[in-house]
């Protein structure tokens, strides 16, 4: 039974840094994935950290990481054990949802720390947003981005904001490598909150929607066609789900045209008045970029920057 609260909590709280020589959690509340343990293991042990593979990420039910019990029981547990100092999600696919009814966020609350992952992870980083209100990161996942070898800034970006390397006034740098288009210009300030448009239009009509007043909403997606994309735009638009956003993100959308999806964003997003920039190297992407979810920001589209405007973890 979930003891989920009837009020949204506005404030997002950052979480305790990754600690040198921490131990990280790997949880698979989504889809299954086959993992080398050892590779795992020796992959986190480079880079100074221990590893702890709970029960689901070695299960499959079929495309399921095991069933939504274990899956639940995981999650729990790895945010109620002090030992865990960071949780990493194995993958995306579909799953995350199931679960969001039955979570304990009065647990998560309590015990927050730093939780990472993307694609349909998206469902947890909104519910936590909306009921336990702390800082999550939409960031790279352990078996197609890290142990995937995805070039960096992959995975400095992550470590460096889990770290607490990167502080309140801080510029999230971009590659140059990836030029970003200023869709509409001007600067906005609020809460960087989002993710997967797929699942991000899934939840509306549910008690996990996404709380859209005064944030800068971040969107990424992959496979679906351009017309798709407009729905899920328009869905959103319907919903009354932009009318109070300061300002839009987009991530990548692969498999669509750059040019033509810049006219979409440019009709959906002109009446708004908003600034609006896209192509930030976030999602199914290479490389993958940590956007720290909850977390206050400063979007200027017309620099085609992004600034921390809060510290996201504390030592």
């Amino acid at each position: 039974m979930t003891t989920r609260s009837t009020l949204v909590i506005s404030e997002h709280a950052p979480v305790p840094a990754l600690p040198a020589e921490g131990l990280i959690g790997v949880i698979a509340p989504a889809g299954p994935a086959a993992l080398d343990c050892e590779r795992a293991l020796q992959w986190m042990r480079a880079r100074g950290y221990s590893l702890r593979i709970f029960p689901g990420v070695l299960e499959s039910d079929g495309y399921l990481a095991g069933s939504d019990d274990v899956r639940l029981k995981d999650l729990h547990e790895a945010f109620s054990d002090p030992a865990i100092d960071a949780i990493l999600c194995l993958r995306g696919g579909y799953g995350s949802p199931r679960l969001l009814d039955r979570i304990d966020f009065e647990l998560l609350r309590r015990n927050a720390k730093p939780f990472v992952g993307y694609s349909d992870i998206t469902a947890l980083h909104l519910a936590i947003s909306r009921y336990a209100g702390f800082v999550t990161f939409h960031g790279p996942m352990l078996n197609a981005d890290l142990l995937g070898n995805k070039q960096q800034p992959t995975e400095s970006s992550l470590f460096s904001l889990l770290r607490g390397q990167l502080s309140a006034g801080s510029l999230l740098v971009h590659p140059v490598a990836y030029p970003l288009t200023m869709i509409e210009p001007g600067i906005a300030r609020g809460r960087l909150l989002g993710g997967n448009l797929s699942m991000i239009a899934a939840t509306l009509g549910t008690p996990f929607e996404i709380d859209s007043d005064g944030i800068i909403l971040f969107i990424e997606d992959i496979n679906e066609p351009l017309y798709r994309i407009d729905r899920l735009l328009t869905h959103l638009r319907l919903a009354g789900k932009l009318n109070t956003l300061r300002g839009v993100l987009v991530g990548d959308v692969a498999g669509v045209d750059s040019d033509a999806l810049a006219r979409l964003l440019k009709q959906t997003f002109e009446p708004l008045r908003i600034p609006v920039l896209a192509g930030w190297r976030s999602g199914h992407c290479d490389p993958n970029l940590t956007l720290p979810m909850g977390a206050l920001v400063t979007l200027d589209a017309g620099s085609k920057a992004l600034w921390l405007e809060q510290d996201v973890v504390f030592k």
